[in-house]
């Protein structure tokens, strides 16, 4: 479909600790500079035995690009890396997404990280700041932003940077049984659907498409930020889902039909979760089946 050419490819930017502060405490910053709190904060032990220069060049240098790619940094397209599109990463997808009405940061996804704590794997609250950015760069436009957060996972990071934002709806769908199981972070949600263990494609597919139809129809957001994590796949060792990989096509089919084709809204997809070595065909498939649709296009720079 030559969707990955020259004129399609360009780098992300890293976010500085200018861009971290404008959500991240000090205290926070300062406290992942050791090794043994990015290991508590990625749960990742033997990160904490690693010399700290390998920890910050090699464990949160790579993150921190993935932040600057969900951020609103600068003007930038869309990069692809790897002929197989296994890591796919839109640059800044926030302001190319109010450009061209959708953007896709394969990677980034860190709804566990709030403004002064990590956990779950992450360590910058990507989410928190794309929105932060939104309402500070584009307040003219964007007045409200829609969450949808379909990772397994209960994204209690950016439930709690906007526990008391009006400004902010949060749809999350993830199963009640798994971490973090973070009932303040609950009080939060607007639309709250819990799911049970080995949930399959027919329930799923069915309580997303009325739950997220609802959520569009009531808060009627400027920009939607989209959490696609492939951790809802059948087997995976975290999710404990029974999603096919079918299922996660037409769910990402659904969620960017309802925002750009129906709604008109523009939508920041990251991929976040999802631990199993088929995670990467089954999303550059869903992003194929995207682009055939017409839900998505491919334009050069």
């Amino acid at each position: 479909v030559k969707m990955i050419i020259d004129e399609t490819i360009v780098d992300t930017n890293e976010a500085t600790r200018e861009d971290l502060l404008k959500v991240h405490t000090k205290r926070y910053l300062s406290s992942i500079k050791w090794s043994i709190a990015v290991a508590r904060v990625l749960e990742i032990p033997p990160v904490a035995l690693l010399p700290n220069f390998i920890v910050q060049l090699r464990v949160l240098k790579p993150l921190r690009y993935q932040t600057g790619a969900t951020m609103l940094v600068n003007n930038c397209f869309f990069c692809f890396e790897n002929s197989c599109l296994c890591h796919l990463l839109l640059c800044n997808a926030g302001e190319l997404a109010l450009e061209r009405g959708w953007a896709i940061n394969v990677g980034g996804g860190f709804h566990h990280c709030s403004s002064d704590s990590g956990g779950g794997f992450c360590a910058y609250a990507d989410l928190t700041l794309l929105i932060i950015d939104l309402f500070t760069y584009f307040s003219d436009r964007i007045k409200k932003v829609l969450i949808v957060d379909l990772d397994a996972h209960q994204g209690n990071g950016h439930e709690r940077d906007f526990m008391h934002d009006d400004r902010v709806s949060i749809m999350d769908m993830y199963n009640r049984h798994i971490y973090p199981r973070d009932h303040l972070a609950k009080n939060a949600i607007q639309c709250k659907i819990e799911l049970d263990n080995q949930t399959d494609d027919k329930a799923y597919l069915r309580l997303l498409h009325n739950n997220l139809k609802n959520s569009l129809n009531e808060f009627q957001p400027d920009f939607v930020v989209y959490n696609a994590g492939t951790d809802i796949l059948q087997g995976d060792p975290l999710g404990n889902l029974d999603i096919t990989p079918q299922g996660v096509i037409i769910r990402d089919e659904i969620v960017l039909s309802k925002c750009i084709r129906e709604k008109h809204i523009p939508i920041v997809m990251c991929t976040s979760g999802g631990y199993q070595r088929t995670n990467a065909r089954v999303i550059a498939d869903s992003i194929l089946n995207l682009y055939t649709k017409k839900l998505i296009s491919c334009e050069s720079i």
